[in-house]
C-alpha cells in the first residue's frame, strides 16, 4: 500500500525538524536566506500571474491576462554568464528559457531574464533523469526518504522564487518515466512508473499550495509517458514533452489517446543519435548543418499546427559547448552562430543577423572505411559563404565511438589550392568522428561531420609472431571481458587484447620458435599504452639485449623499423602512459 499524501507531508515535516532545516534562523549563508536577501531588495518586482485557460482542445496560456505563446530555447551557459547571453536571446525573439534544476544558484538567471523580458520554466531534477542510461535509480514505491527530501527541496525553492517576475511555470522531473526503464522491467517497472507519476502529482499539489499563480507540469521524453500522467497525475496543468525526430507525430498521438490537457514541447531540435541511421562505419549519421537549419522551422510548424493544444516550445539548445553533443545540438558552440541560429531567430520573429554563416555541403572523406593509423586521408566539401567573406578552415577529431570521449581535438591538416584538405589520421584504432569547421571572421561558423575507420597499417614483410607462444609478466584476470591473456596480443585479432597489472615494469614476450632476424615491429595499443618501453631480443629467454627504445610514446599504433636477431622478442614497459597497466591489441614482429 502506498503512503497517502498526508502521511508524506507528516514524514517530511518530521525529517525537517530532525535535520534542523525548518525556519530561516537555521539557513546556511549561501542557501535560501542569502537568496532572499537579494530577491527582496528595493528593486524587486512583482511576479506574474500565469494561467492555463480554456476548454478541451481550445486552451491558451495567459500571463497577467494576456495570451502568451512560448517561443523559447533551453538554457545552456553558466548562470554567471546570464547577463552576457540573455540580450542575444531576447534579440532572437525568445520569450522563454527552460532549466532542469532550481536552487540557490538560480536567482542571477531569473534576475537577468526578467531584465530582458524573458520568462523561465523552472525545472526540478528527479532521478533517474535524462532517459535510459541515466544513473540514480530510485524506488518510487518505497523510498520515502528520497521522495520526502526532494519534495522539501521543491517546496523550499518554490516558496523562494514564486514572486519572481521571471517565473513562468514549474516543471517536476525530466525524462524519469522513460529512464525508469533502465532500472526495472516487467510488472515492477509498471509499478514504479505508476508510483513516480503519483509522486509527481503529490509534488504538483504541494507546489500549488505554495504558489497558485503559476502552472505545474512534468517533462518526459516520449508520449508513452502521457498515459501514466493521465492516470496518476490529474493535478498537472499541462504536459511537457521532449521530442526530436517525432515532433510531427505528437498531434496524432494526443488525439488517439483522448488526452484532456494541453502540452508544451520542452526539448526539440535535430534528430538525435538515438533516432538516425548509421553511416557506412556504423556510427549515427549526424544531420547536416542545412538539415538542422531546416529542421527547426519544420518542427515548429508541425507543433503549432495543433492549435489550441500545443502552447509553444523551448527548442534545444542555446548552448556554448563545442564537443560532440554541442556540435550536434548547440546553436552557438563557442559563442559562434550557426545556420540554425538564424533559422530560429527568423522563426520567432527576432532580429536575424545580416551576415550569414558559411554553408558546407557534400563533405566526403576518401577511403573512409579503412584509413591506416597515422597515414593521411583527403577531405573534400563544397564550401561557400553567402556574403563572400574570406574563410578559415579547421579540422577536429573525436574519439566518441572509440572510448566515449566526446571532446574535440585538433587534427593536423593542410589545405590545397583546390580546397581539399589532407588530414593526418589518429594513431589509435577505431571509428573517429571528423569535423570540418569553417569560420567567416564575423562570429559565424559552419560545421559538417563525417567519420573514418582507422585500421592498422599493413606492416612490411612476413609475420613471424602471429600464433606463436606468448607469455607476460602478468595479466589482468578480473573485470569486464577478462581474462586478458598474453596470447591475445599475438592472435591476429584486433578485437582481443593483453592487459597487465597496474604497475611498472611489465613485459610481454613472444617465442619465434628459433633464432630469427626481423626488421619491423608493430605495436597496437589499447587505451592503456606505454610512455616508455624497450624492444628486446634474446636467444635463451634469460639474457636480453635492447634493440630499440621509446621514451615519448603516445599510444595508438607504433610502427617501428627496428632490426634484431633472436628467438625471443619482448616489449619491456618501463613507464605507463595512464594510471592503468599496459594493454596491447597486437604485438607483431616482421621480416622482409
Amino acid at each position: 500500500m502506498r503512503t497517502p499524501r498526508t502521511l508524506l507531508v507528516f514524514l517530511l515535516a518530521l525529517a525537517t525538524a530532525v535535520l534542523g532545516l525548518a525556519g530561516t534562523a537555521t539557513a546556511e549563508p549561501d542557501g535560501p536566506a542569502a537568496a532572499r536577501d537579494v530577491a527582496t531588495a528595493p528593486e524587486a518586482r512583482a511576479g506574474s500571474v500565469v494561467e492555463v485557460v480554456g476548454t478541451q482542445g481550445d486552451w491558451q496560456l495567459l500571463v497577467d491576462g494576456a495570451p502568451f505563446e512560448v517561443r523559447g530555447l533551453t538554457w545552456g551557459p553558466a548562470v554567471e554568464d546570464a547577463r552576457s547571453y540573455l540580450p542575444d536571446l531576447a534579440s532572437m525573439g525568445v520569450n522563454t528559457i527552460r532549466t532542469w534544476g532550481t536552487d540557490e544558484s538560480t536567482l542571477p538567471l531569473l534576475d537577468a531574464a526578467a531584465d530582458h523580458g524573458i520568462k523561465v520554466i523552472a525545472g526540478f531534477w528527479l532521478q533517474p533523469g535524462g532517459g535510459p542510461g541515466s544513473g540514480g535509480c530510485v524506488d518510487y514505491v518505497n523510498d520515502w526518504d528520497y521522495k520526502g527530501w526532494m519534495l522539501y527541496q521543491m517546496n523550499l525553492w518554490v516558496e523562494e522564487y514564486r514572486d519572481h517576475p521571471a517565473v513562468l511555470m514549474w516543471s517536476v522531473g525530466n525524462e524519469s518515466l522513460l529512464g525508469l526503464g533502465n532500472c526495472y522491467d516487467g510488472a515492477e517497472l509498471e509499478e514504479q512508473r505508476a508510483a513516480y507519476a503519483e509522486y509527481v502529482n503529490i509534488a504538483a499539489l504541494e507546489i500549488k499550495d505554495l504558489d497558485s499563480a503559476h502552472p505545474v507540469t512534468s517533462t518526459d521524453a516520449w508520449t508513452g509517458a502521457w498515459p501514466y500522467y493521465d492516470a496518476h497525475s490529474p493535478d498537472l496543468d499541462l504536459y511537457a514533452i521532449n521530442s526530436y525526430g517525432s515532433v510531427c507525430d505528437l498531434r496524432q498521438t494526443w488525439e488517439d489517446g483522448g488526452y484532456t490537457k494541453p502540452y508544451l514541447l520542452t526539448e526539440g531540435g535535430p534528430a538525435g543519435e538515438w533516432e538516425v541511421e548509421d553511416d557506412v562505419n556504423g556510427v549515427p549519421l549526424e544531420p547536416t548543418d542545412v538539415e538542422k537549419r531546416d529542421g527547426y522551422p519544420a518542427a515548429w510548424e508541425c507543433l503549432m499546427a495543433h492549435e489550441g493544444v500545443a502552447l509553444g516550445a523551448t527548442m534545444f539548445h542555446y548552448g556554448v559547448e563545442s564537443d560532440f553533443g554541442g556540435v550536434w545540438f548547440n546553436l552557438v558552440p563557442d559563442g559562434e552562430r550557426r545556420l540554425a541560429y538564424h533559422a530560429v531567430a527568423r522563426m520567432y520573429g527576432g532580429q536575424v543577423p545580416a551576415n550569414s554563416p558559411p554553408v558546407i555541403t557534400d563533405l566526403t572523406a576518401e577511403g573512409r572505411t579503412a584509413v591506416p593509423a597515422g597515414s593521411t586521408f583527403t577531405l573534400s566539401a563544397d564550401v561557400h559563404d553567402p556574403d563572400g567573406d574570406p574563410l578559415d578552415h579547421e579540422v577536429k577529431l573525436s574519439s566518441k565511438y572509440v572510448d566515449d570521449d566526446g571532446s574535440l581535438r585538433d587534427a593536423e591538416f593542410t589545405r590545397a589550392a583546390d580546397g581539399t584538405l589532407t588530414v593526418t589520421a589518429p594513431g589509435r584504432l577505431g571509428v573517429w568522428k571528423v569535423y570540418l569547421l569553417v569560420r567567416d571572421g564575423r562570429g559565424n561558423v559552419g560545421i559538417e561531420t563525417t567519420s573514418v575507420n582507422v585500421v592498422p597499417p599493413q606492416p612490411p614483410g612476413t609475420g613471424l609472431s602471429e600464433g606463436r607462444p606468448t607469455t607476460a609478466s602478468s595479466f589482468q584476470e578480473f573485470g569486464d571481458g577478462a581474462p586478458y591473456l598474453p596470447e591475445h596480443a599475438t592472435d591476429g585479432d584486433y578485437g582481443t587484447r593483453w592487459a597487465s597489472d597496474w604497475s611498472d615494469p611489465q613485459w610481454l614476450r613472444v617465442d619465434l620458435g628459433s633464432v630469427r632476424t626481423f626488421d619491423h615491429v608493430q605495436l597496437a595499443w589499447e587505451t592503456s599504452f606505454a610512455r616508455s618501453y624497450e624492444i628486446q631480443v634474446s636467444d635463451d629467454g634469460a639474457a636480453w639485449t635492447t634493440v630499440h627504445r621509446v621514451t615519448d610514446g603516445q599510444g595508438g599504433v607504433d610502427s617501428l623499423d627496428v632490426t634484431g636477431t633472436g628467438r625471443y622478442v619482448r616489449m619491456l614497459g618501463t613507464e605507463r602512459g595512464t594510471g592503468w597497466g599496459y594493454s596491447l591489441l597486437e604485438f607483431g614482429v616482421y621480416a622482409s
